[in-house]
């Protein structure tokens, strides 16, 4: 019988315990998030995260800068919250207004202080120094899943279906170390079936609807659906063609309640992560 994937579950739990641990710090860790323009969606998401974040006693900033920032201050901006040691952990909301640089912004950001893992020397070696203390935040959320399911990686084939430097590729990397034999699919592959189908762990992050379907998968494997798609009728879907897919599975993540509760989740420990590393707890 198929298993659900709750993410919901995963991630309350996660949260409930660093909320614990939080109570009892003399000084609280910091968030703080730029946002830089009038994007809806993005200002949802912002609100998400500072929520979350005074609900864990976390202290939150938010800066709002106007759609026509200069880059040199946005830049400006984020120098100075790398030089505020009150403030542990950094991140700019994408996207950005097309006329600043993204690529140049992420590499302003401090890696000690870079809670999305995007800056080149944390995607590079996913780590701060020789210890790793945080990772790319949906990736992370993705091993902590099934870890919490004691879903094996070790020895498993695990197919990741998407390249973007967000998810597939840190996660290929994550899965990697954890001793999966991994293969990285994107636009570009071949016979993408015929790929799927060897897959112990599939993993489909790029966005397209029904993009997996029944025919593409063994009975068993593990269907980890990272891609949220809104449909014509308002209803949000995966990548995955849930309903016929999930009785070949042995586990999967429906969307939403999956792998999104996850994220933000691992948004969260990053930032106390990066407290505990710039305080040395």
């Amino acid at each position: 019988m198929t298993k659900l994937i709750d993410g919901k579950i995963v991630a309350k739990e996660i949260l409930d315990n660093l909320a614990d641990e939080v109570l009892f710090l003399n000084k609280k860790p910091c968030l703080a998030v730029i946002i830089v323009g009038n994007d809806s969606a993005s200002k949802i998401y912002v609100n998400l995260k500072k929520k979350k974040a005074l609900e864990l006693g976390f202290n939150s900033i938010v800066i709002e800068l106007p759609e026509k920032t200069l880059e040199k201050d946005l830049i400006d901006k984020i120098e100075e919250l790398n030089s505020d040691k009150n403030v542990n952990a950094i991140l700019v909301q994408m996207p950005l207004p097309k006329h600043i640089n993204p690529l140049k912004i992420i590499e302003t950001i401090s890696p000690q202080k870079d809670v999305d893992c995007f800056h080149p020397y944390n995607v590079g070696n996913i780590s701060i120094g020789k210890k790793s203390y945080v990772y790319p935040c949906t990736p992370k959320g993705i091993i902590r899943l099934l870890e919490y399911y004691d879903i094996k990686i070790e020895g498993k084939h695990a197919v990741v279906i998407g390249r973007s430097n967000i998810v597939g590729r840190p996660l290929s990397q994550m899965l990697i170390n954890e001793n999966a034999t991994v293969t990285l699919c994107h636009s570009k592959t071949k016979n993408l079936s015929e790929i799927t189908k060897t897959a112990d762990i599939l993993i489909s992050a790029v966005g397209k609807p029904n993009l997996v379907t029944e025919n593409m998968v063994k009975d068993g494997v593990v269907i980890i659906d990272v891609g949220m798609n809104r449909l014509e009728n308002g209803k949000l879907c995966g990548d995955v063609d849930f309903e016929n897919v999930k009785d070949k599975a042995s586990y999967i993540t429906p969307v939403p309640g999956g792998v999104g509760p996850m994220t933000i989740c691992s948004l969260m420990v990053n930032t106390y992560d990066l407290f505990k590393y710039q305080n040395s707890l």
